[in-house]
């Protein structure tokens, strides 16, 4: 069985800038709870806590996901970051980090040398969790899944759907995209923090474009109805997966420049050219997304996002549990709501930027079937 971190090492990784409750006012309160609440990112699967138990460190569990309202969470799973991890540049060849949370963690003798097997072990972790929470934790795999879920969502419930960052746990080999599909995956990353095999990362050494082999990938994950996720990608990778793709692709957590100038986040020509793709762009909590460390920047860089790429093209990322640290866990998005509303968003748009973008898209996205 797999061993927790020990939580104070996690909490030093996974911290919020306050401890909870982080009280909204009534107004937003009662708007929040019309919502239906999405998240592109988040990454506690890395951390082998028990999501069905409330923790008093890091951000997310299911009972903390229920109390902020939030109906479905993109959980992803990380298999590769390079020691002195930065935005800016990563050697490719740069030791690997994950290597030792594997070891630390107890994860299987065989994920300790293979990155397939770490995701692997991630979407395993992620389907029991969803077998033992008696209804609490849906797993979102097909359209259906999903209709049925926003339909019938009972109180007390949220929902799961399952991403990979970074494409480097293929591990070279096309048909490895076969197998993170049958293990539940929905949504690729194809970079993380460093190049791979597929293209170049934004924090790469070389930030490449997408290479033959991610041509032969993306083809593979567009027929299966794989998600392409661009967030770390190089902006080379961004213009030739732009160029090749058939689907829209989505960006599930980032920024604006004009918000926070920095490689993690996106131009405004990125963002336009993100729109017109009709894809979608997350935003995230921590400070180099938004420039800030509050609720108030969340929703300036989600209005940022709004006024240059179109309302129907902003959603959320926090990246909760990402080894960022954060305003807020789960049980504090109602803050963001309560933010673009004093901030003079319509409700609608509120709706839209919250969740109701991201559910639209992931219902024309994800496989029918």
């Amino acid at each position: 069985m797999a061993r927790p971190l020990p939580a104070f090492l996690e909490s030093l990784a996974n911290a919020t800038r306050s401890p909870g409750p982080y009280p909204a006012c009534e107004a937003a309160s009662a708007l929040h709870r019309r919502l239906t609440v999405i998240d592109l990112h988040a990454d506690p699967l890395m951390w082998s806590r028990d999501l069905l138990k409330r923790n008093s460190y890091g951000h997310v569990d299911v009972p903390r996901l229920i109390e902020g309202g939030v109906a479905l969470q993109v959980f992803s799973t990380v298999t590769q970051a390079p020691l002195g991890i930065n935005i800016h540049w990563n050697a490719t060849s740069a030791p690997d980090v994950i290597t030792a949370l594997a070891i630390a963690c107890g994860w299987p003798r065989k994920t300790w040398s293979s990155r397939l097997e770490r995701a692997l072990h991630q979407a395993r972790a992620l389907e029991d969790a969803c077998a033992r929470s008696e209804g609490r934790l849906k797993r979102i795999l097909t359209r259906g899944d999903l209709a049925a879920h926003v339909e019938k969502r009972a109180p007390g419930t949220t929902a799961a759907l399952l991403s990979i960052e970074g494409a480097q746990c293929l591990e070279g080999r096309v048909e490895n995209v076969d197998v993170l599909f049958a293990a539940g995956v929905r949504m690729i990353g194809l970079t993380h923090f460093q190049d791979n095999d597929l293209g170049g990362s934004a924090s790469g050494q070389d930030k490449g474009g997408l290479t033959d082999f991610g041509r032969s990938v993306l083809r593979r994950m567009e027929d299966l109805g794989i998600i392409i996720d661009l967030a770390h990608s190089s902006p080379r990778l961004f213009d030739d997966v732009l160029a090749e793709c058939r689907t829209p692709p989505l960006v599930s957590h980032t920024g604006a420049c004009s918000a926070c100038d920095n490689p993690r986040n996106l131009t405004d020509a990125q963002l336009k050219k993100l729109a017109a793709k009709g894809g979608l762009a997350g935003v995230g909590y921590w400070k180099t997304a938004t420039g800030g460390r509050d609720a108030a920047a969340i929703a300036r860089s989600i209005r940022i996002v709004a006024e240059t790429a179109g309302i129907a093209r902003v959603a959320l990322g926090s990246d909760f549990d990402g080894a960022v640290p954060v305003p807020f866990d789960a049980t504090g998005i109602p803050l963001v709501t309560q933010a673009l509303l004093e901030s003079g968003m319509a409700e609608a748009d509120i709706a839209a930027a919250m969740g109701g973008n991201a559910l639209r898209f992931l219902a024309e996205r994800l496989p029918a079937a």
